[in-house]
């Protein structure tokens, strides 16, 4: 697995996704590479959770970051004896014309719509914009995309085939409440904000939103951008004290419970596809306020409330629940259940597990796999045997 940030970390989505991914890949018996970049480790063992890590280094700059260590993997990857490879982003499509020109099997999760983020400048979107366009050249059997709207959207503007997998959450509760006093907040005394800090998230609507509500809660907006950005400088000019910035929560565990304690969480994600975020919110029983987007309402649908792109809609939103709390806690009650619905780790792994088998086969996933809705009565017979042992010794 190459092209996040590597292994354990809790940056972004992609982390995350490797998080959660490799090691139950290992608990079924698989081996598990995952490379690291190397400077944002300060402890390098060689294995985490049973996962072997490789630690590369890369260029730690925003634009070059991802793209020079992904590079440096892929050559690495070659003088080891692999099955097959797992590429995230987008951006790295280029790269994998060394594992298709080396026969290596490999699979990409192209994520969102990178090219329309606002933290890069022009010749990255074009860059990115680029990288999707050919991607389903360069991988013609490989691309994975995470929600049925991105699917979609690959398949009739890029005209690029894809299976479609999304992300998952556990099912959480609060277990340590004390570690909130580390970010001076209480239980169901505030309102959180959780993702990186770049404007197609939405924080400045959403705190712009919130300074028109009549609240002695506090507005807890917990992450950052690992790069200098006005967006955050500008963020950071508020005069609302119950605005509070934490930073970046680097521990999974105070991820969980400020989730868990939250008396409501605020979802700006307008680029994604099925949000890691959104998801972790719905596993920790969060009431959840999400921007009205495709993506959102695919992961949601009546399990939150989704508001537009407005921050007087917004506004009135969170006061409803301000004014109303058995309304939120209503909602809190209810949202794990969406996850038991279609996002357990457990059902997103069999099926990435599936992938990986009909990829190692010489099979075409986007055309046979059983999330994309077709029989898979097409697979040749090895690949039928090694599909059906796997599900044999894991969870429907």
């Amino acid at each position: 697995m190459l092209g996040s940030r590597g292994y354990p970390h809790t940056y972004s989505g992609y982390e995350v996704f490797i998080r959660e991914l490799a090691p139950r890949l290992v608990s079924r018996g698989h081996e598990v590479i995952v490379y690291c970049r190397r400077g944002l480790f300060k402890e390098r063992p060689k294995y985490y959770n049973g996962v072997q890590l490789v630690y590369v280094p890369n260029i730690e700059t925003k634009e070059l970051g991802t793209l020079s260590h992904t590079l440096l993997c892929m050559f690495d990857m070659l003088f080891r004896r692999l099955d097959l490879s797992l590429v995230v982003n987008v951006g790295n499509a280029f790269h994998c014309i060394i594992p298709r020109l080396f026969g290596i099997p490999f699979a990409i999760n192209v994520d969102g719509l990178d090219w329309n983020r606002d933290k890069w400048g022009s010749l990255a979107k074009k860059y990115f914009y680029w990288n999707a366009k050919y991607v389903g050249r360069i991988c013609p059997t490989g691309v994975v995309t995470d929600a049925q709207e991105m699917r979609r959207i690959y398949l009739e503007e890029l005209d690029t085939p894809s299976t479609c997998i999304a992300y998952g959450a556990d099912l959480e509760t609060t277990t340590d409440s004390a570690a909130l006093r580390k970010y001076g907040l209480e239980p169901f005394q505030y309102y959180l904000i959780l993702s990186r800090m770049v404007p197609e998230n939405n924080a400045d609507l959403i705190a712009r939103a919130f300074e028109k509500v009549r609240s002695s809660r506090i507005l807890a907006i917990a992450g950052d951008a690992n790069y200098r950005s006005a967006f955050v400088d500008r963020l950071r000019q508020t005069r609302d004290q119950r605005v509070r910035f934490i930073g970046h929560v680097g521990s999974a565990d105070h991820v969980k419970e400020l989730h868990c304690n939250a008396y409501a969480y605020v979802h700006g994600h307008s680029l994604g596809g099925t949000n890691p975020s959104l998801l972790t919110a719905l596993g920790c029983g969060n009431c959840i306020l999400a921007l009205n987007t495709p993506f959102n309402q695919e992961v949601l649908q009546d399990f939150g409330i989704l508001f537009d792109r407005d921050p007087d809609d917004l506004a009135r939103k969170l006061q409803h629940i301000e004014d109303y709390p058995e309304q939120a806690a209503g909602y809190r009650l209810r949202a794990p259940d969406r996850i038991r619905q279609a996002y357990t780790w457990e059902r997103i792994v069999d099926q990435y597990e599936e992938l990986f088998l009909q990829l190692a086969s010489g099979e075409d996933p986007t055309r046979v796999h059983s999330s994309c809705r077709r029989a898979p009565a097409v697979l040749g017979q090895g690949a039928r045997d090694m599909v059906s042992a796997s599900k044999s010794q894991s969870s429907p």
